[in-house]
């Protein structure tokens, strides 16, 4: 399968101010994959180093001579290491914090070696790493799941995708596909991203399968748990891990998560999850303008989950019919894909983060999905699963922070409401807004910032 991060490696590859490249993301996303193909693909020699397999390995990281750690590879793998044609790819680095140290060695003493590293609970090895990181000698690429884009290309499905290239916001949009992008849309709502789900789908057509799948990722990540201390905080990893799936876009709330466990405990383990990257915490902010991080409540969020159709796995949903299968999660399932297209839609070396809207007073409570920042504007993005639906809270919003256009997904065909009106009430005053309503169909989420920098007048 395709994945849209290709591109990125490849400039990284022939960039010639390139720097040690650390691939961060979740177990299972592809990142080992997507560098083995290019490995395979762009250069004469590729040694990979597994310390899951080859335990020796760790004695060699230890010393801090690039020299030596290369020419003890070269024979160990029995694989040369030539600048410009070899790339060295360390797997699972978390198993070696001396090599993540050595990095910096590589880009000052060897700048034309390709080096890559990866690994599933990198973030948790960076945080405690009892040195200093090699600052301004490396730098990241961040992989999630498949996003839908992705996934349509996995289906072979080049002529949606074409059309979807193609379109002009505000130009007429073709029943037709819209009706078969939505088949695809719910269809990806259920398998969701994860590499593995999408090639067994691809391949078998087989929910069953699929279900399959992701009931072995979700224990790898339960058997995880195991390296991140006492049974007791085992515990409460599992009990917030069901909690954000079946939390989607919900406030959190530690007495609903466990009662009998001190919320400190659990905030703890939900930062771990998300240090993991299982689970997003999209934080509070009341922020307007840039930068969208200024008035951000660090102890406020909500969850979103690594994929989606690990969400239906964890929520009991059956695959085995889903053309007929309606549920009352329909709400939370459009919010969560909403977040995973929009993490997607960062640039790729950017560690992405997520941000909501809420006002809590009597009698006027309001929460906004979520505010986005595209160049130098905030928006605010409202998230229906059908076709209707009231918008107080995204009107309160944009009269509150004077601002002029919002935007909604739903399952409607893209439109622009221009001259639009409404009266709101503003701590019992009520104020009359002028705005324009962006309104575009779930599986245009990834193509956000592309649509929103050409508003036609």
């Amino acid at each position: 399968m395709e994945r849209l991060i290709e591109s990125y490696l490849r400039d990284w590859t022939y960039n010639t101010r390139r720097k040690p490249l650390i691939i961060r993301g979740a177990r299972q996303v592809g990142k080992t994959w997507i560098v083995d193909k290019l490995g395979k693909d762009n250069f004469k020699y590729y040694l990979k180093v597994n310390p899951e397999k080859e335990r020796g390995v760790k004695s060699i990281f230890q010393s801090r001579d690039p020299k030596l750690i290369i020419s003890e590879l070269s024979a160990l793998y029995n694989t040369p290491v030539i600048e410009n044609e070899t790339l060295l790819f360390i797997d699972e680095v978390q198993l070696l914090p001396d090599a993540i140290a050595t990095l910096r060695y590589f880009y000052e003493d060897y700048p034309g070696l390709h080096v890559i590293t990866a690994g599933s609970l990198l973030d948790h090895t960076l945080n405690d790493l009892p040195y200093s990181m090699p600052v301004g000698r490396v730098e990241y690429a961040y992989l999630y799941p498949l996003n839908f884009v992705e996934f349509l290309m996995a289906a072979k499905q080049e002529g949606l995708l074409s059309y979807l290239n193609r379109y002009s916001l505000g130009s007429p949009f073709s029943e037709a596909i819209h009706q078969k992008l939505t088949s695809w849309l719910r269809l990806y709502f259920f398998i969701g991203g994860m590499p593995e789900a999408v090639k067994t789908y691809m391949t078998t057509e087989n929910m069953v399968e699929v279900e399959k799948v992701h009931s072995g990722i979700l224990t790898s990540f339960q058997y995880d748990f195991s390296k991140y201390g006492s049974r007791n905080q085992q515990r409460h990893l599992n009990d917030c891990l069901e909690y954000a799936a079946n939390n989607i876009g919900k406030k959190v709330k530690y007495v609903n998560i466990n009662k009998n466990v001190h919320s400190g405990y659990l905030r703890e383990a939900l930062l771990k999850l998300e240090r993991s990257r299982i689970v997003n915490l999209v934080r509070r902010t009341q922020s307007s303008k840039v930068p969208i991080n200024q008035n951000v409540d660090y102890d406020v969020f909500k969850p979103v989950f690594l994929d989606i159709g690990l969400v239906c796995s964890l929520a009991g949903i059956k695959l085995t019919d889903i053309q007929n299968l309606v549920t009352d999660f329909e709400g939370a399932l459009a919010e969560q894909f909403v977040a995973q297209e929009l993490l997607t839609s960062f640039e790729t070396y950017k560690d992405a983060s997520l941000y909501y809207w809420a006002r809590e007073a009597k009698n006027a409570n309001a929460e906004v999905d979520f505010v986005f920042q595209i160049q130098n504007e905030i928006y605010p993005i409202e998230v229906k699963a059908g076709k209707t639906g009231t918008l107080k809270s995204l009107q309160m919003y944009l009269c509150e922070k004077n601002k002029d256009t919002g935007i909604r997904f739903n399952l409607d065909l893209p439109s622009i409401g221009k001259n639009l009106s409404s009266s709101v009430n503003i701590k019992g005053e009520m104020k009359k807004i002028h705005y324009q309503l962006l309104s575009f169909p779930l599986y245009f989420s990834g193509y956000l910032t592309k649509y929103v920098r050409k508003i036609p007048d």
